[in-house]
């Protein structure tokens, strides 16, 4: 529906909402974003990874219809497209949007598809981060999956966050726990990413994303051997923003 008044600065808006709902759950935080004026129109974003089912089965409870946005890389395992089907159709999703890679910037830029391994930073944004700034354009707010214990950059994260002055990210499990993530899982009866039981509990793209040995952090097996720890898609200008940009500073 559209809002019929203009909506005040980002940063304005993440202040008075993360001061509005500071002590509220997941559930809470969740409905609040898909109804509040202040957050304003918004699409889900989802990995259909090991852990996206969480967030998906709250929306399908919630409103069906709310957009959301797959990032197909075209990378991607096999079983992760079957489980994005699976998952749609279980949940009874009507409005999933399945975001491809620009077709001619691909063969420009990667036609071999061997980008990843000379530059994998380069190819996250060919393939993740400028499809989804493109998708993105029509919303004020998205929602996401990070949590606080995924650790490394994630650690301070809250409710909601400005992206660089352009729209609200909301963060509804920032505070989840591991275990209360599996809990809901089993407790909602939910089917599990394929390759989890394979020792995959961080997946991404099939070349960039190994299995995981026991003792490991679960996303060591994101770019393995590599000074990278992100896909890219929460970062402007090559740095994770919180806090309103330089101007001039591009997306």
């Amino acid at each position: 529906m559209p809002l019929e008044f203009p909506l005040a600065p980002v940063g304005e808006r993440v202040a008075q909402l993360n001061d509005r709902y500071r002590h509220h759950g997941a559930t809470a935080v969740m409905e609040r974003a898909l109804t509040d004026p202040q957050v304003g129109s918004i699409a889900l974003v989802s990995s259909f990874g090991a852990e996206s089912v969480v967030l998906l089965h709250m929306l399908s409870v919630m409103d069906r219809s709310v957009p959301v946005l797959f990032l197909d890389t075209e990378m991607l395992f096999p079983e992760t497209l079957s489980y994005q089907v699976e998952v749609t159709q279980r949940l009874g999703l009507t409005n999933v949007q399945v975001i491809r890679p620009d077709r001619e910037e691909t063969f420009l830029r990667d036609p071999d598809g061997q980008l990843h391994r000379s530059d994998p930073d380069a190819c996250c944004a060919l393939r993740k981060t400028l499809p989804l700034q493109t998708a993105l354009k029509g919303y004020d707010a998205w929602i996401t999956g990070r949590k606080r214990f995924q650790g490394a950059k994630r650690m301070d994260l809250e409710f909601f966050e400005s992206e660089a002055d352009l729209r609200i990210k909301v963060n509804p499990l920032v505070h989840w726990t591991r275990d209360d993530v599996q809990d809901y899982m089993i407790n909602n009866r939910l089917p599990r990413h394929p390759l989890v039981s394979r020792g995959f509990p961080s997946i991404g793209c099939a070349p960039c994303t190994s299995a995981v040995r026991p003792g490991e952090d679960p996303r060591a097996g994101r770019w393995r051997g590599r000074e990278k720890e992100e896909c890219g898609i929460h970062f402007v200008n090559g740095k994770l923003i919180r806090t309103k940009l330089p101007a001039g500073a591009e997306i």
